[in-house]
């Protein structure tokens, strides 16, 4: 049978591949900005990634974060993973606990991970509105600390690795954890044969020295990172290497110790460093270095001076540049903004937070002057991904002492008093010095020691059900910062 067709009936459809049609030519056209997280050991790399999702996915406190504040983001969704080699970032349980009673910081990187957020906007460039290019995929990647540090290996041979690691291992700082590793050090000879036991123990002796130092340390900067988180590659020949003080043009002799230990260094980077940098680090586009600029501070003129050695050579492994939203579709790939962030900011009072940015810019002044000659812009700034304190002038005397007030966690100490998770304590944390350079010249150091805050808990609204908001300092800065120029 057949029936009339309407004209009417006829434009819907016309009307609707054309929508259909148009819809998928976004949808291939769709960009998507790749954002590494790094930073070392306890710079907040998990938090950060977490409350950024939060803030997007349901609404937050941006008001500097311009496609936000203007009402042109329209939505955020986290949509499925897009590289299936790749493990998700588990974000519900990070805000599961947050939202426990009581709440409690996620657990920290332990593997790399991904996340991708779907950003749905209103463009205002013309040439977005041509092609019809009304999303951004948001894709975080997030990786372990330990990790990073093992970039600085790409430039580095057995002999100088070793030079290095042998001078840090004996600072006087290191004199005990170092010290069952450095005597077993003593009693080898790097010309004798190669024999499996002795690389066996002298790489456990190693790694328990490394794993000592990062517990004992203000800032984590040793490596080989994988020697701290193994995963698969527990018990592998790759890890059972270690140090040799050896002359740093010395040539091992073949079925020497020494040759052994530097075939197995030349494998780790390899096999490890080198395609994590190539699977990872090449696909970036824009990247954010985490710093506990503060966390340094706190260990004296040695931990100030580790840290700044520690970003300068890591961060040579970077591959700044320029780029943009549409070469990001044919495949072209380059770091044009980097973010150095100096974290925790919710641990001094707001009036020295240009004082920590300084500090950091010149901490990461070799690393910054680098990616700017190569074309990249760069920027630091102080921030706390999720306030866990707030301020308050408490009296002492007659005088009014700018302080923070906070919840230390269960087993934390201020001035000789133990705490259990419950009660508030307010903290004077003094003023970070003016001058910069006089931190890196050890003539000026913070002299507070803080404890970790136990963070806010996030509860659901009574009305719509949503968690509110969590409370920052300058996420929505940093956020307009890497972002923001893909949504114009």
């Amino acid at each position: 049978m057949r029936f009339p067709l309407d004209v009417r009936d006829l434009s819907l459809t016309v009307t609707d591949t054309w929508t259909r049609t148009g819809d998928r030519i976004a949808d291939y056209l769709t960009p998507s900005l790749r954002l590494g997280v790094t930073g070392l050991a306890r710079s907040g790399k998990t938090v950060f990634i977490t409350t950024l999702i939060r803030n997007l996915t349901q609404g937050g406190r941006l008001p500097f974060f311009a496609p936000y504040a203007d009402g042109r983001l329209m939505s955020a969704n986290l949509e499925p993973q897009p590289d299936d080699e790749i493990p998700r970032f588990d974000y519900e349980a990070h805000i599961a606990a947050l939202s426990a009673a009581p709440p409690d910081w996620p657990e920290s990187t332990r593997r790399i991970s991904e996340v991708r957020v779907a950003l749905a906007f209103t463009p205002e460039h013309w040439l977005r509105r041509s092609l019809g290019i009304r999303r951004l995929n948001l894709d975080i990647v997030d990786y372990p600390g330990e990790w990073l540090l093992d970039l600085a290996m790409l430039n580095q041979n057995y002999a100088d690795w070793s030079r290095e690691a042998l001078e840090r291992a004996r600072l006087p700082s290191r004199e005990t954890t170092a010290r069952d590793w450095l005597t077993y050090l003593a009693t080898l000879d790097p010309d004798a044969s190669e024999d499996e036991k002795t690389a066996l123990t002298g790489a456990q002796l190693f790694t328990r020295y490394l794993t000592d130092a990062r517990r004992d340390a203000a800032v984590a900067t040793l490596g080989p990172g994988r020697f701290l988180m193994p995963g698969d590659l527990e018990g592998s020949p790759l890890l059972t290497f270690f140090p040799l003080d050896v002359p740093h043009d010395a040539t091992p002799r073949r079925g020497s110790l020494h040759a052994m230990m530097a075939r197995r260094y030349d494998s780790y980077v390899a096999h490890v460093v080198r395609p994590f940098f190539r699977d990872h680090f090449s696909r970036l586009d824009r990247q954010i270095v985490l710093v506990d600029v503060l966390g340094a501070l706190a260990g004296g003129p040695e931990g100030v001076a580790e840290l700044e050695s520690a970003l300068a050579s890591v961060l040579g492994a970077f591959r700044p540049g320029v780029a943009s939203w549409l070469a990001s579709l044919v495949g072209a790939r380059r770091i044009d903004r980097l973010l150095f962030a100096a974290t925790k900011a919710d641990h001094i009072h707001h009036t020295s937070h240009d004082r920590l940015e300084a500090i950091l810019r010149l901490l990461t002044q070799r690393a910054a002057a680098r990616a700017g000659e190569a074309g990249a812009e760069t920027r630091v700034m102080a921030l706390a991904a999720l306030r866990a304190t707030r301020e308050a002038q408490i009296r002492d005397g007659g005088n009014a002492l700018p302080c923070i007030v906070g919840v230390p966690l269960p087993g934390e100490t201020v001035s000789g008093e133990r705490f259990d998770g419950q009660r508030e304590v307010a903290i004077f944390p003094g003023d970070l010095p003016e001058d910069p350079a006089a931190v890196l010249s050890g003539k000026s150091m913070l002299d507070t020691a803080f404890p970790r805050f136990r963070p806010p808990r996030l509860l659901p609204t009574q009305a719509s059900g949503e968690m509110p908001s969590p409370p920052h300092i300058r996420l929505d800065r940093a956020l307009d910062f890497l972002i923001g120029d893909w949504l114009p």
